[in-house]
């Protein structure tokens, strides 16, 4: 069993910036990622472009050099990539961390493929892992997916889109734009205010002159083979689908946080316990970075304001 100072657990952009810190002050770390470097970004949609304009997403002041000035992914994946290769961060990918559990002052962290022990954990796991499901009959079958990677794929189909946020819209958009047969189901009366502020007009636009439909305070009932139920104000309607991109948002693992022993809030927010000048959550020496502080208020915390958690969660590490 291999004994080291600091793990972190979560190969994204505030688990590399973490990283970054550690290194610069000597601290023997290990970066665990699940997946490939910035999994989370890696699994986002070919054409997703940030709302963040590329500075805002810098780590450790490494300039991020983009096209335009909101970059894409293919050009974050290219920054932290660079980072971690050019810095030779110490990163274990593909490696999936089942267990942490803490004996005495040491944490025991089990892998799929080895156990570690540390002084010290940060987790910094996103929020991209679990999708908030729909809950409805159907939502099972193959046609039904919560994540959404490439219009192609829909082209000459009649796709459901299920949401109003930014995922929803740049779904509906692009696909739309290769020749899907798109219908929104908005839960809500309108398109979500938090929307790029230079896509709003596009999907309200393609609505009003009937290119993709919309129902706004809608439901869905139940998903069978080639239809979809929705409920709106007044009555139930079924319409033909071949396809139903579900993207309802996502959720931290807050059955992992627990395991760990982690607080979390009685309400509806789940809000883990940590101390906001130090990131050190409720159990001794075990620290939070990044959007998994905000619980389900995955947008009070993203890349551009959490950056600041690294130095802070370091420094008090080295405190100790």
């Amino acid at each position: 069993m291999k004994h080291i100072d600091l793990i972190i657990i979560g190969g994204g952009p505030i688990g590399i910036a973490c990283g970054l810190e550690a290194k610069k002050k000597g601290i023997d770390y290990l970066i665990i990622e699940k997946g490939p470097i910035v999994n989370s970004l890696f699994n986002y949609p070919i054409n997703m472009q940030f709302f963040s304009s590329s500075e805002k997403l810098e780590i450790d002041n490494i300039p991020f050099i983009s096209k335009e000035a909101k970059p894409k992914r293919n050009e974050a994946l290219e920054y932290y990539r660079r980072i971690v290769t050019s810095n030779d961060l110490n990163i274990n990918l593909f490696e999936k961390v089942n267990k942490v559990d803490k004996e005495s002052d040491i944490f025991k962290i089990e892998t799929e493929k080895q156990t570690y022990t540390a002084s010290f954990v940060i987790v910094a796991t996103g929020f991209y892992d679990i999708p908030n499901t729909i809950n409805v009959p159907g939502e099972d079958l193959p046609k039904v997916s919560h994540y959404y990677k490439d219009p192609h794929f829909y082209a000459k189909q009649k796709l459901a889109v299920i949401g109003a946020s930014n995922s929803a819209v740049d779904a509906a958009l692009e696909c739309y734009r290769k020749g899907a047969e798109v219908t929104m189901i908005v839960r809500g009366p309108e398109i979500g205010r938090r929307v790029k502020y230079w896509v709003r007009p596009d999907i309200e636009n393609r609505i009003k002159e009937g290119s993709i439909k919309a129902f706004y305070n809608a439901t869905v009932k139940e998903v069978s083979k080639d239809k979809i139920k929705i409920s709106i104000p007044n009555e139930d309607i079924e319409i033909d689908n071949d396809y139903v991109l579900a993207l309802t948002g996502y959720k931290p693992n807050f059955g992992f946080l627990k395991k760990i022993g982690i607080n979390l809030s009685e309400d509806e927010k789940l809000y883990p316990e940590y101390n906001g000048e130090t990131m050190e959550s409720n159990v001794p020496n075990l620290y939070l970075a990044g959007v998994i502080c905000g619980g389900m208020d995955t947008h009070v915390w993203f890349i551009e304001n959490s950056r600041i958690h690294a130095k802070a969660i370091i420094h008090s590490i080295t405190q100790k």
